[in-house]
């Protein structure tokens, strides 16, 4: 039975599955292929499944349902779906079914909220980003970051990168990003962060085992070297606190950019897989914002805008660099949506 569709009529757990296996994430497909054979198992999940009002894709129902099984199995609860976790038995369905029936309204209460994942490995585009603008002009950062979630990406200074033949960040680092790269590499120049500051509409704490527990159950499952990359990241932001605000992206945004930016500084708006999640007036809400003060920007106080995003189609992820006070906007590269790999274009 197909539950969920798409306006194509194809289950939205179906086509979710397509992309995990495209990724290489097979096991991750087979469970939400299960999922969408067994669903009726969980009345109550399935009652709000169906009932969703809005976009189902947007909203990743799919991968909250993904991430609360994950976090079932990493709870030991049911044993029989913890077990298939491990690869002791191979009954998907019957492991899937056992966790939907047993534990429906945990189900129920997990995908009443978004998708958090704060991937780290995002950062090796940012960071290509920063070194670009800092080849240009030589100055420190203020970041600021909408859809902070964890933070995990305001620590980006203290990570270790290997861009190709360009390294950067901290090179004693335990959170290690080297995604594959292909192209050139981006411009050896170094990149100071003064400040880092976010916002998030539910921000997580590093310092709380539940959220980082959270953030753990949506690392898919079968991609073990991108759970022990967050456990580290998740490691320095305890030691290293990012500061994250909870509020809404807009009104946060109005009010940092409209405070006094120092001389020989340059902001720098920063989002990751961020804007997919506001509609088509938020989007605007947030690019006016942007363009108001991009016009107010100098030589001495440059603002830029660095996206890692989905394009219109969906058809491939960009990063795009927007700099002030000329208003240049560039692709810069083409992404894997998690940052597995990075395809440099670079300014033309």
């Amino acid at each position: 039975m197909m539950l969920l569709e798409t306006t194509d009529g194809w289950s939205a757990f179906a086509r979710q599955a397509e992309i995990c296996r495209s990724a290489g994430s097979t096991f991750v497909a087979s469970i939400l292929e299960a999922v969408d054979r067994q669903l009726s198992h969980a009345p109550l999940s399935s009652g709000m499944i169906r009932g969703w009002t809005g976009d189902t894709g947007a909203a990743a129902l799919a991968l909250r349902v993904n991430g609360a099984l994950h976090a079932l199995a990493r709870r030991g609860k049911p044993q029989y779906l913890a077990d298939l976790y491990k690869g002791l038995h191979d009954d998907i369905d019957g492991a899937v079914a056992a966790a939907l029936s047993q534990e429906d309204r945990f189900i129920a209460d997990w995908i009443r909220y978004p998708t958090q994942t704060n991937e780290v490995a995002r950062g090796a585009a940012i960071m290509g980003a920063l070194m670009t603008v800092a080849a240009e002009r030589p100055m420190p950062f203020q970041i600021l970051e909408l859809g902070s979630s964890c933070g995990l990406n305001l620590n980006l200074g203290r990570y270790a990168y290997q861009l190709g033949t360009a390294s950067a960040g901290d090179l004693s680092s335990d959170v290690r990003i080297a995604p594959q790269w292909r192209g050139v590499a981006p411009p050896s120049a170094p990149v100071s962060i003064a400040a880092a500051r976010g916002v998030d509409l539910s921000p997580l704490d590093a310092a709380k085992a539940e959220d980082r527990e959270r953030l753990l159950s949506f690392t898919w499952a079968d991609q073990p070297v991108r759970s022990q990359r967050l456990e580290a990241a998740l490691q320095t932001a305890v030691t290293h606190p990012p500061r994250v605000d909870r509020g809404e992206a807009k009104v946060w945004l109005t009010q940092q950019l409209g405070e006094a930016q120092p001389a020989g500084v340059c902001r720098a708006v920063v989002h990751t897989m961020f804007l997919q999640y506001l509609d088509d007036e938020g989007r605007r809400d947030i690019a006016a914002v942007l363009g108001l003060a991009g016009a107010a920007a100098t030589a001495e106080r440059p603002l830029v805008e660095i996206g890692m995003e989905w394009t219109a189609d969906r058809r491939e992820v960009q990063l795009r660099l927007t700099s002030w006070p000329d208003g240049e906007s560039t692709v810069l590269a083409k992404c894997h949506p998690y940052g597995d790999w990075v395809e440099w274009i670079g300014r033309r």
